[in-house]
């Protein structure tokens, strides 16, 4: 697979160690990390599910939803080289027909997708306000990590305008210490907050991300499930993450 692509000034080629996948990023710009891993993982994935990547980046979520038996996964990203970039991806590894990657912006969602017709929902967006930290110089790095182009109220609406009702679900990853507020505005755009997970660097430490998934138009009533540790005392990782890459054990 190494010898048919073609890859660009200052860009390489990586093995996400999952689902023999294969991904270009570009080392200057925004790279994912364990956190989008984590939500591909955690996010309910039905065979045949239609399902769209709110904020795609390089697409990487979008391919590992494709191993996971997705029916087909649309990628939005507001980025124009990183939507080339992830497109290239998705064609490298031979998922042209399950994963397909868009460039737009998902504030303007209504301009691009139809209401009601999505089973699942995914996004990692940028985990920090504007004035919360310093933001990068790099405008593709500070928008991945900054609400510079797009709010946690925008993703949240967006996710709400594409879910089927009663059955549409939305999974995030996010930062714990803004637990209260997602679920606030989620419960407020009709999204019921129905599993939580809190992931943990390592026992004894504070959590460091926060997998959450609602149900549109579903009752309360909220699932808290068992802390996820990354890893063990002696630095690997732990079983739980070592599933994700079990054909590499």
């Amino acid at each position: 697979m190494d010898n048919q692509v073609v890859l660009g000034l200052e860009e390489r080629l990586d093995d996400l160690l999952i689902g023999k996948l294969k991904i270009i990023q570009h080392e200057k710009e925004f790279c994912f990390s364990l956190d989008a891993v984590l939500l591909s993982h955690f996010a309910t994935v039905r065979p045949g599910a239609k399902a769209v990547d709110l904020g795609t980046g390089t697409g990487v979520i979008s391919l590992i939803l494709a191993t996971r038996g997705i029916g087909h996964v649309t990628g939005l990203e507001l980025s124009q080289s990183m939507a080339d970039m992830a497109s290239r991806s998705v064609n490298l590894n031979k998922l042209d027909e399950k994963v397909t990657i868009m460039q737009g912006d998902l504030c303007k969602v209504k301009d691009i997708f139809s209401s009601d017709g999505y089973d699942l929902v995914v996004s990692n967006p940028p985990y920090r306000p504007v004035g919360g930290g310093h933001i990068n110089p790099n405008d593709k790095v500070a928008m991945a990590r900054h609400e510079v182009t797009a709010t946690l109220e925008d993703v949240i609406n967006a996710a709400r305008y594409l879910l089927k009702y009663r059955r549409g679900r939305f999974a995030m990853v996010h930062l714990p210490e803004r637990m209260a507020e997602i679920l606030t505005i989620m419960s407020q755009a009709g999204i019921e907050p129905k599993r939580l997970q809190l992931v943990y660097s390592s026992i004894g430490k504070k959590p460091t991300m926060l997998l959450v998934e609602g149900i549109r138009g579903a009752n309360p009533g909220l699932e808290v499930l068992p802390p996820l540790i990354v890893y063990k005392t002696d630095g690997s990782y732990s079983e739980e993450i070592m599933k994700y890459y079990k054909e590499y054990r």
